[in-house]
């Protein structure tokens, strides 16, 4: 494909990747004729296997990119860019017919359908297995397409199970980031209740002292007053005891006064 047609630069990448791995498998498949052993040959015809499996990916890609850009292409440029799709695939087509040819040489009769989504080469049942001399190459690609849809399936799967475990997982550190914070909140309010009940326990511990000061006081003072009633009480009773001392303050009592009438029932001056 002529390199002026106008592509997204993730277009010119993936058509570049797949531009190089063409020149590989071109290359790679001309030291296949040189070499004489089967087993090396087996050995280079898994490596260059290998890479027609990247570039089928490649290839999906392209036209998943394609489709992409499809609504900001002109028609012109989405039929041109799909006639080098179609290109790029029947190349691929090419080294895939190519390589049955060389399986066939090198003695391996029965072949494996061309798995151009997994990542190795497993065995297959008898009852599932094709030989390649009785497939098209178009069956190949319809094999290989087909697979590649079913891998493609199981990865969309995978992503959203992943998916699925990140908001898990979110969620999960939110409600323990809520907890924590909560934790902290509860640990700050014990703190605060047990600084309040030592202040409490404090004042308690005051308010008793001076209760306890203010009884004494009342008690003394009452204790007096009741001195003070005994003696008033004994001076009032005998007040011809010299041993009571009077009361500082408080006047003695009055000696009782009579009254002096003259004989002729008139005052005495």
């Amino acid at each position: 494909m002529a390199t002026s047609l106008p592509m997204s630069p993730r277009l010119e990448q993936i058509h570049g990747e797949i531009r190089d791995i063409f020149r590989a498998l071109a290359n790679g498949f001309q030291k296949l004729d040189k070499i004489k052993d089967s087993n090396r040959q087996s050995k280079q015809l898994e490596e260059l296997t290998g890479k027609m499996r990247d570039c089928k990916r490649l290839i999906k890609e392209f036209d998943r990119e394609l489709k992409d850009e499809e609504g900001r292409n002109t028609p012109e440029v989405n039929k041109q860019l799909n006639d080098e799709k179609q290109s790029m695939i029947k190349e691929l087509n090419s080294y895939v017919a190519l390589r049955k040819t060389y399986m066939s040489t090198i003695g391996n009769k029965k072949l494996e359908l061309f798995d151009m989504g997994a990542g190795a080469s497993e065995p297959i049942g008898e009852e599932n297995v094709q030989m390649a001399s009785a497939m098209s190459n178009q069956e190949l690609i319809n094999a290989g397409m087909k697979t590649m849809d079913e891998t493609d399936q199981a990865i969309e799967r995978s992503k959203q199970v992943v998916h699925q475990t990140i908001e898990v997982g979110t969620q999960t550190a939110t409600t323990l980031k809520a907890q924590t914070d909560q934790m902290g909140r509860i640990v700050n309010d014990l703190d605060s209740i047990q600084f309040s009940i030592k202040k409490a326990s404090q004042l308690v511990k005051e308010i008793g002292r001076q209760v306890a000061t203010d009884k004494c006081i009342m008690l003394f003072l009452f204790l007096i007053v009741c001195g003070v009633i005994a003696i008033i009480v004994v001076k009032i009773v005998h007040p011809s005891n010299k041993n009571i001392k009077d009361i500082p303050g408080l006047a003695p009592p009055v000696p009782s006064r009579r009254l002096l009438y003259a004989r002729n029932g008139q005052h005495l001056r």
